[in-house]
């Protein structure tokens, strides 16, 4: 059994109601770079640690979504690679997204960390039962935050994150059994 998180009980409690991570993608499932080839194709880099942490995630019967204000091919594709359940691009305003989603799979705010790093993320940090801040966000996504990660968006803050939670449900033993 792993050695208790060294968390404030606060963040601790509200890891454990966690049923739902919703996810930003520049900045936070990505290092925020946008690269254009020539041809207009966009390209992001993603963090693998991220990734097997969606991985581990889905694996253990939790649900995860994206909510960006972009749009990309390539984020589709990487969503469908990880078994993101639920994908909404184009949301400039990201609260409709937010509320409809959280309507449909019949979950409240408490039981959701969202995971952001700028202000088009605020509205629905506001309504998270956890809320997560990655290390590079601006102050005002900090300030609302309950919890700041010491590792950078698309640089293993999601996979921090995802631990915390797994670790506090008691479920992180189900992610190592696979692998012993």
């Amino acid at each position: 059994m792993p050695a208790p998180l060294a968390l404030p009980q606060d963040v601790l409690q509200r890891a454990a109601r966690v049923s739902l991570l919703v996810l930003d993608v520049d900045g936070v499932l990505t290092d925020g770079r946008i690269v254009y080839a020539d041809y207009g194709d966009e390209l992001k880099f993603f963090d693998v640690q991220d990734g097997a942490g969606l991985v581990f995630w889905n694996r253990v019967g939790l649900r995860s979504a994206i909510i960006t204000s972009r749009s990309s091919r390539l984020l589709k594709r990487r969503a469908k690679e990880l078994r993101v359940d639920h994908l909404a691009q184009k949301c400039l305003l990201k609260l409709p997204a937010y509320e409809q989603l959280l309507k449909r799979l019949r979950v409240s705010g408490e039981q959701v960390c969202a995971i952001g790093d700028d202000l088009m993320d605020l509205p629905l940090l506001r309504r998270a039962g956890l809320a997560v801040a990655v290390s590079n966000a601006v102050d005002e996504v900090k300030a609302v935050a309950h919890y700041v990660t010491r590792r950078a968006g698309g640089r293993g803050a999601v996979r921090e994150v995802v631990d915390i939670i797994l670790r506090t449900k008691g479920l992180w033993d189900e992610v190592l059994q696979r692998y012993q």
